[in-house]
């Protein structure tokens, strides 16, 4: 099958097939004559298989890992089980920040209950209040790290392996 047909199948965009054989998770396609690649049944195998690690917020290193797990089928899968733990370790964590955002959010929103003019409110001046007074740990902060919930990931994988 053609690219266009592997993305149809999986439901997968061209470019990011291609993506994936650039990054050696998915494995290069045979060319035909005039050079268009040509995916076999175990290329649309894989490509959902990543698909659905993707779908699990799996990181490509992650998706990379297990791959190689299942393409030795005679070796144990303790590296599939490790890959498992730390991204339960690294939900578990997001989950936590995500609930104290929400904590947050709730008690912005607390601050104005009723519709008043936007120099009234409450949101606008909680949030007001806050960036003042957070500006200065803000920038400490930041000086020390750059990581935003999407980069957590990378961080409790490194902890969990030390």
């Amino acid at each position: 099958m053609k690219i266009g047909d592997l993305a149809t199948a999986s439901g997968t965009p061209t470019d990011t097939i291609r993506y994936y054989e650039r990054e050696g998770l998915l494995p290069a396609a045979a060319r035909t004559e005039s050079n268009y690649r040509q995916y076999e049944n175990t290329h649309l195998e894989q490509l959902l298989f990543i698909r659905h690690c993707r779908n699990l917020d799996m990181s490509l290193d992650e998706v990379r890992e297990l791959l190689a797990v299942r393409d030795a089928p005679g070796a144990g899968c303790e590296a599939a089980n490790r890959v498992l733990d730390e991204h339960i370790s690294h939900v578990s964590h997001r989950i936590r920040e995500l609930r104290a955002l929400e904590r947050q959010l709730k008690e912005l929103r607390a601050r104005c209950g009723t519709a008043k003019r936007a120099d009234e409110c409450g949101i606008l001046a909680g949030l007001a209040e806050s960036a003042a007074t957070s500006e200065t740990a803000s920038l400490t902060a930041a000086r020390t790290s750059t990581r935003h919930l999407s980069d957590v990931h990378g961080a409790v994988r490194g902890a969990s392996r030390s």
